[in-house]
């Protein structure tokens, strides 16, 4: 740990704000980095390099004063991290008069010196973090080996089975995302479920991903679990937040390399959901529609799907009978619950089914054919 300028200055205020005398810092070569008096900054303080070399307070009274550089009569503490001494804290004035504030600035110092060393190694922990779940989700380059010793020195255990689950922050109406926001987030995500992994993947796309334990038995994993953490996190963020979230859930594969695939199938179910008024998705619950998303991106294919309810639609003006199939898939293709959805009779229904069959020449008692409409439904 080395103190910096603004180490030092924190150190001046608070000091500052105690008691009345001038208050100096010096770092571990004697430069004085911090100061009441901005015209003693960084000049050399022989008497702070006493104070290190000897590892001893040093009081120095007016006659020693003029015959040391940099110097002014007063105290001087040796500022101690983990036994060792990185810098001085000097307080102006006869020795007598600030003798008793000496011990009182010197905790205060190493208080100070203490929180930003910890601050630093959480950072260190956060960043390390972000860059090991990167890459886990991306297909890492280094070897297994590698990951678990990476992951070891950032006290996580990889051993654990995890899935991977994308979160997307949903501003409220009108207002712009904030990295403050998505910070928070991380936060929440971490605590209390301190094993998960957390990190923003990408600011412009408001994405934090999280790879999360779950318990795995005879390869399936416990939804029912982390449905009920979903909707405690979802309460979490309704009361401390100025925001909402949409989680989804990837599906779980063994292993380190499993988590990049895990990772994919939840970016895919957000993204095909993405006009869902679902909070909580799960990828087995949306698993053909994310399958069926990615034809969507292939021109040719999808449009030899949706051949048939174009064909539809040129006879359909007022979009009935599309508006019939589509019901018609939405209730598993019962004909009692479509009716009952539609508010119609029983022999409308079996006539919009017919004109559906007679214009697109594929008929729903077809396996293949039902499949083919099912599959259009879901490419429009």
């Amino acid at each position: 740990m080395q103190l910096n300028s603004l180490i030092a200055r924190q150190i001046v205020e608070r000091a500052t704000n105690i008691i009345k005398y001038p208050v100096n810092v010096m770092d571990e070569n004697g430069q004085i980095i911090g100061s009441s008096d901005p015209s003693r900054l960084y000049r050399t303080h022989e008497g702070a390099l006493l104070a290190i070399h000897d590892n001893r307070t040093l009081e120095i009274n007016h006659s020693v004063a003029s015959t040391l550089s940099g110097v002014k009569e007063g105290i001087n503490l040796p500022i101690v991290y983990q036994d060792s001494v990185i810098g001085v804290v000097g307080i102006s004035g006869k020795p007598e008069q600030v003798r008793n504030y000496g011990e009182l600035v010197k905790m205060t110092a190493e208080l100070i010196v203490e929180q930003a060393a910890l601050m630093a190694q959480i950072q260190w922990n956060k960043r390390h973090r972000e860059e090991l779940l990167l890459q886990l989700i991306q297909g890492s380059t280094l070897n297994e080996n590698q990951l678990l010793s990476i992951a070891e020195r950032l006290d996580l255990d990889l051993s654990q089975p995890r899935v991977a689950a994308t979160v997307k922050v949903i501003p409220k109406p009108g207002e712009p995302l904030t990295l403050e926001q998505l910070q928070q987030l991380v936060h929440l995500l971490e605590y209390p479920e301190r094993d998960n992994i957390v990190g923003i993947v990408s600011v412009s796309m408001n994405e934090v991903v999280v790879l999360k334990p779950v318990t795995v038995v005879e390869g399936t994993w416990n939804k029912t679990e982390e449905k009920k953490r979903a909707k405690r996190l979802l309460k979490r963020i309704a009361q401390q937040a100025d925001f909402s979230v949409k989680i989804a859930m990837g599906e779980y594969f063994a292993g380190l390399g499993g988590l990049s695939r895990s990772y994919a199938t939840a970016k895919a179910t957000l993204a095909c959901n993405a006009e869902s008024k679902e909070s909580i998705l799960f990828y087995q619950q949306h698993k053909l529609s994310v399958l069926i998303d990615g034809l969507k991106q292939d021109d040719w294919r999808r449009e030899q799907l949706t051949h048939p309810l174009d064909k539809l639609g040129e006879k359909d003006a007022k979009g009935v009978l599309l508006k019939t199939l589509k019901e018609f898939f939405a209730q598993d293709c019962d004909l009692a619950q479509t009716c009952a959805a539609l508010h119609i009779h029983r022999n409308t229904l079996r006539y919009r089914l017919e004109k559906i069959e007679q214009i697109t020449g594929l008929f729903i008692n077809k396996l293949d054919h039902k499949v083919q409409l099912y599959l259009a439904i879901k490419c429009l």
